[in-house]
């Protein structure tokens, strides 16, 4: 494998930094050869941090495992040789005249010089010189990390370098890639990671850890939100009250001397609506023109508590919006959401993303400290192909032309994802450098991960991602791959795909280990093709097809494909197919079950549904059509049922002629945890005109609505025989969340699909 060794990396972030130099005259160069290791050594400060004596070990063992020889690691009090490598503040550095800007370098950024055939890599306050020699192993011996478990080391019997002279300093100061890979400590280290569970003391949505519903709501409703005249327990807080204040600062402060090394807290609210809206916050909330301002007035006093902290909050969903005249605190930091956002252009540039870029400059006009909660994986279906990787370079540096200077990229927090190696390598080396070389890096990436199956994969990449652009489609965290099949997973185009793929494993094919790593890559085309199976149902494509006697039949292939789906995941360590829930072998077992369900063949099969109200477009399905082709949902409210939000509904079939009718049911989902809940009650009525319609049952919800999990409940009619067309169903919903769910007040949803007449 040839690399391009010994290339310098830099950009300018302060004044001070100088630009590499490579080959100048006034400068030696720096040799390390296997005849001269043994005058070398390695010099660490006596004094030094763990960074510091942690970046010794590491170059040391790496430059055993590139030269074969272990170099000494000396203190700074020891006699100095004439061939060295100075790490971090060392007291050789003054006794020879080797100027290094420190403070320039602030937390975690590095120099790297030679200086008369000594190498010299000294870093900032934190980690600077930890990530100084990683940044020396890779861009001038050639190694590299592409996962915690594939490496490059290259064996050189010889290391001659030009003389260096460069300094990299982070814009970004927090960096974190939520990928579960990333967590790996080597991995992390070695790409320049940050991780929240080591720095901050309390993470986003914490309203409900500080003041609990569950301790005071049954006492003191009034500490939480009111929302339309009720007082709900859902976690959200009413930041006017004086003992809300007086309680999360207590608590604050019990928390922070349970961990006084933390230096962020976060006080936000949590994962819901509902604000509160009494008199006192409504008052602030209209004067500043948005509920950003009773939160950042509240924050503000909290952060005045805890001078030597700093105290984060959300700008999320309805605090998104920046406030008119309240301005952070010094010591406040902003935590700005992006999960509204479309990923298939850049935010800079997308016209539906105006909103967004509009509170993301407002809020750079009032805070310099702010962290942007970005999104790389799509939620919903966490192994779909997701082509969003041209976005992640300009996003990012449009949050740091706004004042960005720390970034959270929500990846996944499962095992596996559609190539998450790539996005994790490609996000880290973006967070540490904006303006590097995205599509050399991607090259690279392929190259030592994939060997020579790397030219289909690039093809395949790049294919994907022009049919996006062509498309004209968004592409939505909480999308699925159903939504572009006239698009970017079109049928030609996943046969395409697979055309690449099948190269891709033959070039492959005697390299057992880079084969895995192939067909863990088609992974997401599979699970697009099964989910698609789901969604046409029937025909070419779809689960079922009819057979040569006009039976319903599970098509050659598709058993195949989920069988091949679930031994991949599971070797691949895949822990979920989706946020929160449905394992592989789980999604195998709904599957299956599906197959097992062919199509119903009753009375309303293919006839027209007219809806009152329409259903919602966030979740379509196939139209009012699903509610009558026979198909029955599973349990996945991404397939096959049709959403409404906060309302009633009702659906009218039309038999297109009088017939028998002696039963009618419909079926509906129950997912609390996505805010789905069974209907408190259905009735049923019939008719043969279609303007007269006569009662013929009611149906009432029989389950606990704390009922947990996801599960499908039918409402049914039974009744004697009557003459009818028209067959009305009107479903009344609960309209919202109960007053214990976390999203108590806010709309929710019913969930309905077939409705059998028979």
């Amino acid at each position: 494998m040839e690399w391009n060794n010994f290339r310098v990396t830099s950009w300018v972030v302060v004044a001070l930094i100088l630009a590499a130099t490579v080959g100048c005259k006034e400068r030696k160069m720096f040799v390390l050869s296997a005849d001269e290791l043994a005058s070398f050594q390695i010099v660490v400060p006596v004094q030094g941090s763990a960074a510091e004596k942690r970046a010794a070990e590491v170059l040391q063992q790496y430059l055993e495992r590139v030269t074969g020889f272990e170099l000494a690691v000396v203190g700074d009090d020891q006699p100095k040789k004439e061939r060295e490598i100075l790490l971090g503040d060392n007291a050789r550095l003054r006794e020879l005249g080797i100027e290094i800007d420190f403070p320039a370098l602030k937390a975690d950024g590095f120099a790297i010089k030679t200086v008369d055939g000594r190498l010299v890599i000294a870093g900032g306050s934190e980690k600077g010189t930890l990530y100084g020699v990683y940044a020396f192993l890779e861009e001038y011996l050639g190694c590299r990390k592409y996962s915690p478990e594939v490496e490059v080391v290259p064996a050189l019997e010889r290391i001659e370098l030009a003389a260096i002279d460069t300094t990299q300093v982070p814009v970004i100061e927090f960096r974190e890639a939520y990928y579960r890979l990333a967590g790996d400590p080597g991995y992390a280290e070695w790409h320049k990671l940050d991780s929240h569970r080591e720095d901050w003391g309390l993470w986003v949505h914490t309203f409900a850890p500080l003041l609990s519903p569950e301790e005071y709501f049954e006492e003191h409703p009034e500490y939480f939100s009111l929302v339309k005249g009720k007082r709900v327990p859902n976690g959200q807080l009413c930041l006017t009250n004086e003992e809300v204040f007086a309680i999360v600062v207590a608590g604050l402060r019990e928390q922070m001397a349970e961990k006084p090394e933390a230096h962020y807290w976060s006080v936000s609210q949590n994962d819901t609506f509902s604000n509160c809206q009494c008199d006192a916050c409504r008052a602030i909330d209209e004067r500043e023109g948005s509920p950003s301002g009773t939160m950042l007035t509240f924050v503000n006093r909290v952060a005045a508590e805890f001078p030597d902290k700093t105290i984060s909050t959300l700008a999320y969903q309805y605090t998104r919006a920046a406030p008119k005249t309240v301005r952070p605190a010094e010591n406040v930091n902003i935590v700005l959401c992006s999960i509204e956002c479309n990923r298939s252009l850049p935010i800079a540039d997308d016209p539906s993303s105006a909103s967004f870029r509009k509170d993301t400059e407002d809020w750079a006009k009032i805070c310099d400290n702010i962290l942007v909660w970005d999104y790389v994986i799509q939620f919903a279906n966490l192994v779909s192909p997701f082509p969003n990787l041209r976005v992640l370079q300009p996003n990012i540096r449009y949050f740091v032309e706004n004042h960005s200077v720390a970034m959270f990229q929500q990846g996944n927090r499962e095992i596996g994802g559609e190539f998450a190696e790539l996005r994790t390598y490609l996000i880290a080396k973006l967070l540490w450098n904006p303006e590097a070389d995205v599509e050399a890096l991607m090259d690279d990436f392929l190259q030592g991960y994939y060997g020579e199956a790397r030219v289909h994969i690039r093809l395949y990449i790049d294919r994907m991602h022009d049919a996006l652009e062509a498309s004209g489609q968004h592409l939505n965290i909480f999308g699925n791959p159903n939504g572009p099949v006239e698009g970017y997973l079109s049928p030609a185009l996943i046969k395409e795909y697979n055309g690449l793929f099948d190269k891709a494993e033959a070039a492959v094919k005697d390299r057992p280990e880079l084969l895995q790593r192939v067909e863990a890559g088609r992974l997401p085309l599979h699970y697009a093709m099964l989910e698609q199976a789901k969604q046409r149902g029937t025909g070419e494509g779809g689960m079922f097809v009819r057979g040569a006697e006009g039976q319903w039949e599970v098509p050659a292939g598709i058993r195949e494909r989920l069988e091949l789906f679930t031994r991949l995941c599971n070797r691949q360590g895949v822990t979920r197919v989706t946020e929160w829930h449905t394992t592989p072998d789980e999604y195998q077992e709904g599957y299956l079950k599906l197959l097992e369900r062919p199509p119903l063949e009753h009375l309303a099969r293919g006839k027209k549904v007219a809806l009152n109200p329409p259903f919602d477009s966030k979740y379509p399905a196939d139209g009012e059509e699903t509610l009558t082709d026979g198909l029955r949902g599973a349990l996945d409210h991404s397939y096959a049922w049709l959403g409404f939000e906060g309302v009633d509904m009702e659906g009218v079939v039309d038999l297109e002629e009088v017939t028998s009718v002696h039963r009618v049911s419909a079926d509906f989902l129950q997912a609390s945890g996505s805010w789905i809940f069974q209907p408190e009650r259905v009735r049923f009525a019939v008719s043969e005109d279609g303007r007269e319609f006569v009662d013929v049952g009611v149906a009432e919800s029989r389950v606990d609505e704390r009922k947990g999990g996801i599960f499908v409940e039918s409402f049914t009619a039974e009744f004697e025989a009557v003459e009818a067309r028209f067959v009305r169903v009107r479903v009344e919903s609960r309209k919202s969340c109960p007053n214990w769910h976390i999203g108590a007040g806010s709309p929710c949803w019913i969930f309905v699909d077939e409705l059998i007449v028979e």
